[in-house]
């Protein structure tokens, strides 16, 4: 029996995991589950980063499922996930999780025990009156790890955040009740200076290929300009650039800097995967990582 189940292709933005997640579910004979809280959203296409043409005839689960201006969360991230899992391991396939968010990655590999939670209105009203850095301070200060996870730019992430530190929401011990993960991380690793020029290659890519009219017909459907701030920077920015509260310049060159701000937040992410005892097989972007995956699958079908 080997000594995993599920294969996680984790990176930072730009860094290639599509690519690599259809290449070794071609060769495994795998599926993709995509662990993206944007890409759960019909619509949300070009800024979320879909690439649905690159995925082929690759099986592919948890894209396109839910609505715009409907809430999504890790709590039902996670049941979803394993709805997939389980159905694809039925089939004798393997099941490879590609993203993305942190906060659903682990959500499934610590297998966290979710409880439902109501929107504290009062805290939310009380945070509402606070500068964005004094929130930020105060989710700092609850809970430094969820502090990392989390986009310090949008204050419903941060609010959202806040109550699950405070009313101590996620414990990490697996519930009986899922199925055990024994995850194989491929990590895909780029020199920071070329990053950022693959960052800002894309984000040209996706003006040109439509991204502010992808932002307007959201609006059109009756997405707020509020929900858009929710769904990440992409959306958020030409939101702000729609609105006539920036220029398009401006838009351009705040985007990019934000998500090679982004990036940072990711790595962090990944050494705390490392820190808590997760084995990252790192594959290097500037060379053959389909190639260099193999390699490791091959080692370890030797042990």
């Amino acid at each position: 029996m080997k000594n995993f189940n599920l294969i996680l292709v984790i990176g930072a933005t730009a860094s290639g995991k599509t690519r690599l997640g259809v290449e070794l579910a071609r060769q495994l004979k795998g599926e993709i589950i995509s662990a993206d809280s944007r890409q759960v959203y019909k619509g949300l296409d070009i800024g979320s980063g879909k690439d649905l043409a690159e995925y082929g005839e690759v099986p592919h689960h948890l894209i396109d499922i839910v609505e715009p201006g409907h809430e999504y969360n890790a709590f039902q991230f996670q049941n979803d996930f394993f709805e997939a899992f389980t159905d694809i391991q039925s089939r004798n396939k393997q099941p490879i999780l590609v993203g993305g968010t942190g906060l659903y990655v682990d959500a499934v590999v610590s297998g966290y025990e979710f409880v439902q939670l109501d929107k504290d209105l009062a805290l939310r009203a009380e945070l509402d009156l606070q500068p964005l850095e004094q929130v930020q301070k105060l989710l700092l200060e609850l809970d430094a790890v969820q502090y990392e996870k989390t986009d310090l730019t949008v204050r419903p992430r941060l609010y959202r955040a806040i109550e699950i530190a405070k009313s101590k929401q996620v414990d990490p011990k697996p519930p009986k009740a899922l199925p055990e993960i024994r995850p194989l991380y491929f990590g895909i690793q780029w020199d920071r200076k070329v990053l950022r020029k693959r960052i800002k290659t894309r984000l040209k890519e996706r003006f040109e290929q439509g991204m502010v009219e992808e932002v307007q017909g959201l609006l059109d459907k009756g997405v707020s300009h509020e929900q858009l701030e929710y769904y990440g920077l992409e959306y958020r920015f030409v939101s702000q650039y729609i609105a006539g509260q920036i220029s398009y310049e401006d838009m351009f060159d705040r985007l990019n800097i934000a998500i090679g701000q982004y990036a940072k937040r990711q790595e962090t992410w990944f050494r705390r995967i490392e820190r808590h005892g997760g084995k990252i097989h790192w594959l290097q972007g500037s060379g053959d990582i389909h190639q260099q995956a193999c390699e490791v699958l091959a080692e370890l079908n030797q042990t």
